[in-house]
């Protein structure tokens, strides 16, 4: 690999905008590299973090969670203990995003079932079933669910 890098060769290694490796300088990500004539010029260990970055980014990590996998614990602090910890609140936060996803699937099934003729009984039979689906199941909704099972 070479040791001598312009931005655009960066850039070109990880398909990325030159304006997108300015920013992750700008915020930390990566560090400032030396010039030359005015010029950045990165080594090898620019690609190595980008590699680190782009990784995270795949995986829905935000830009403050990868500033905080680089510099949000204490130094010495191993890649893995660093991996595991933001991946388990990622993990989580996938969790409850994917039941909000089959919530808004069912949401629209049903929408998809409307026989209403307007908007306004649309609305009625809605604020109806959200009365409805507030309150506690009654006995016979429970013994149907427990016959289906």
């Amino acid at each position: 690999m070479v040791e001598d890098l312009a931005i655009s060769d960066v850039a070109r290694v990880f398909g990325l905008r030159t304006s997108a490796i300015r920013y992750y300088e700008q915020i930390g990500i990566l560090p400032r590299p030396m010039r030359r004539n005015g010029q950045r010029r990165y080594d090898n260990s620019v690609l190595f973090r980008l590699a680190v970055v782009q990784r995270a980014r795949e995986t829905g990590f935000t830009l403050e969670e990868i500033r905080e996998l680089f510099f949000g614990f204490p130094p010495g602090t191993p890649p893995p203990k660093r991996w595991h910890k933001l991946s388990q609140r990622k993990i989580a936060e996938l969790r409850n995003r994917m039941k909000r996803l089959k919530l808004m699937e069912t949401l629209l099934k049903r929408l998809e079932n409307c026989r209403c003729d307007a908007l306004d009984e649309c609305g009625e039979k809605l604020l109806r079933q959200g009365d409805q689906e507030s309150q506690p199941p009654s006995h016979e909704a429970t013994e149907r669910q427990g016959r289906r099972s």
